[in-house]
């Protein structure tokens, strides 16, 4: 069995003349991660890997969940295809997580979470927003051979106000 945890990075802010990538977090957007962090704690097991978007926002979103589950920072991983606004990028980079972990957590970006949630999970969403979080289980032994899975919980910010 593997689980994969799909969170898209909190809200972020447009006020600062920075290139994309460094874009920091509204305050909005820290309150809500914060919110659904503290909130899914209980509800899941400490994921064996957490893989992170290059990306401020996607990192900040990371480090932020990461603190309030217990993950030690130093272990995220950064990884550029993570910084992936389509799917396929951030599929590969999921199939390529070691057979050997059997939990793995991921800080992305939309479409591509979105995507990647509809394609692969068993409930639809139209839109993962900002901090949104969801857990899918498979069936299967190998990240490569990942197909249709269980959507097992979502927490959007929304849900939680």
């Amino acid at each position: 069995m593997k689980t994969v945890f799909i969170v898209r990075h909190a809200k972020s802010s447009w006020e600062h003349p920075v290139d994309d990538k460094d874009r920091p977090l509204k305050l909005r957007g820290i309150q809500d991660a914060h919110l659904v962090a503290k909130h899914i704690i209980d509800k899941i097991k400490m994921p064996e890997v957490v893989y992170s978007s290059i990306a401020n926002r996607a990192l900040h979103t990371c480090a932020i969940f990461c603190r309030t589950l217990g993950y030690p920072l130093e272990e995220i991983t950064i990884k550029d295809g993570m910084y992936d606004f389509g799917g396929s990028s951030l599929l590969q980079t999921i199939k390529s997580c070691d057979d050997a972990v059997d939990s793995l957590m991921v800080f992305g970006h939309n479409h591509a979470i979105t995507a990647v949630v509809n394609t692969y999970g068993d409930k639809f969403f139209d839109n993962v927003p900002t901090s949104g979080f969801v857990m899918i289980q498979f069936n299967t032994t190998s990240w490569k051979k990942l197909e249709d899975g269980k959507t097992i919980l979502k927490v959007f910010p929304k849900d939680l106000k």
